[in-house]
């Protein structure tokens, strides 16, 4: 269901010393910005000591980190897998109710790597998720002054006009909050049958199930909703349910290093 991830080498060793938050996505405990919500939260232990400062710095050589009790150390590769995510499967790495995850499609020794998913999509949404141990990699694909791009293709209830479009792609205010949307680009594909159609939208913003919220606003709610790209990298034809690595040349890009 896939080949087998390009990896590299993690860094060296080092015996300086390193933001506890930092060390914890390093390790591929969890991006870095949920690795400060479970420091928060009190499930993060320094020398048996439980730490709840995200200030907090840590000697990787020398100081024992442990999460719920169970030590934690650096994963010796780094991995990077795109996954076609199906509906009905959780963005998370467990469950606790007990459903399908994203990291049961994958591999026995590539979930040994205690790979997490980068972002999120919601479940009954599809396409393109991407997974890693490298929490500097998650950061820079989720923190919202790095702006990348996602593309989604919807089919919705109805053929949306011209002026709905134009609301769509000049920012609009959705219930509960404060500040409109950002401005995102919204192209009609195809018609489906006579009562449905099938839009792109692209965000540079990350709202929790934003998509959906801007279409049921327009009266046009989502019958199916898909990613096909994130920055550069697009989900192609790749089938559902199935993964590939990413080459070194995708990882580059997607973390701003290839100068294109």
């Amino acid at each position: 269901m896939g080949k087998r991830p390009a990896i590299s080498p993690n860094w060296a060793t080092s015996s300086q010393p390193e933001r506890l938050q930092k060390f914890l996505a390093r390790a591929g405990v969890a991006s870095r910005r949920h690795a400060e919500e479970m420091i928060l939260a009190g499930r993060v232990q320094v020398n048996g000591q439980p730490v709840t400062q995200l200030g907090t710095k840590i000697n990787p050589q020398s100081d024992e980190v442990s999460v719920d009790g169970r030590p934690v150390q650096p994963t010796a590769t780094r991995a990077y897998v795109l996954l076609h995510k199906p509906a009905g499967v959780v963005t998370t790495a467990h469950d606790p109710q007990g459903r399908k995850t994203a990291l049961d499609l994958l591999p026995p020794d590539l979930r040994a790597q205690r790979l997490f998913p980068v972002g999120r999509l919601d479940l009954e949404s599809e396409g393109l998720l991407l997974l890693t141990n490298d929490g500097d990699f998650a950061l820079r694909l989720t923190h919202p002054r790095y702006e990348q791009e996602k593309e989604y293709h919807a089919l919705v209830e109805g053929r949306p006009d011209q002026t709905v479009l134009e609301t769509l792609r000049s920012g609009m205010s959705l219930p509960g909050e404060k500040r409109p949307t950002a401005p995102a680009g919204v192209r009609f594909l195809r018609a489906e049958g006579r009562e449905a159609a099938w839009l792109s939208i692209t965000l540079h913003e990350g709202r929790k199930r934003q998509v959906r919220r801007m279409l049921a606003v327009v009266g046009h709610p989502v019958l199916r909703l898909i990613r096909v790209r994130v920055g550069p990298l697009r989900l192609g034809d790749l089938p559902s349910g199935h993964w590939r690595a990413l080459t070194e040349a995708e990882v580059a890009k997607l973390m701003g290093e290839s100068g294109t």
